[in-house]
């Protein structure tokens, strides 16, 4: 998946001021798991994903395809 990273770091930016919404946010991360970038990222941007895809509000791509 080929990221757009203007996209990416002004998305980074508004998460990390704050500035994001809750439904922005959620989008944010599935489309940062989708991508794989995820686990790229620092520490809190992983444990924060793990914590909504336990929750059931961000999907991984392919869970539970063989």
């Amino acid at each position: 998946m080929i990221v757009d990273m203007e996209k990416f770091v002004k998305d980074i930016n508004s998460y990390e001021s704050g500035e994001m919404s809750e439904e922005a946010t959620i989008t944010f991360f599935q489309e940062l798991v989708n991508s794989g970038i995820i686990w790229e990222l620092q520490g809190h941007y992983g444990r924060t994903a793990v914590y909504l895809i336990e929750n059931g509000l961000v999907a991984v791509p392919n869970a539970g395809e063989e």
